[in-house]
């Protein structure tokens, strides 16, 4: 699925099964709601934090969280009007641009 197929995905199925948006703010917290699901698998699997009794972090609860903020960003983008296909692409070039020579030179990532 592209990121356009995607973006007109959750928006078929919000204005079907999921009757409307939640409004932009709403949607924003539940962004930060499904990032900090997401940081605990990640501060438990990769972290020094342990599981506690009924977690598990796994590859299958890491996925689903990392598609349940994807989701959310979806819903935000469409909401505001942004491609994001456009706006990653355009994301691309100014990273390119801004960071040619930055990481190469950065001693911190010599091996």
């Amino acid at each position: 699925m592209t990121i356009e197929e995607a973006q007109i995905n959750v928006d078929q199925w919000i204005k079907t099964i999921g009757v409307r948006y939640f409004n932009e703010l709403t949607n924003t917290a539940v962004l930060m709601e499904e990032v900090g699901e997401l940081a605990r698998i990640m501060a438990r699997r990769y972290g020094e934090q342990s599981f506690k009794d009924g977690e598990d972090g796994s590859d299958e609860q890491l996925a689903d969280e990392m598609a349940d903020v994807l989701w959310v960003l979806i819903c935000l983008a469409n909401q505001t009007g942004i491609n994001l296909t456009d706006a990653l692409s355009k994301n691309f070039q100014k990273k390119s641009m801004r960071d040619a020579r930055r990481h190469k030179s950065n001693v911190k990532l010599k091996p």
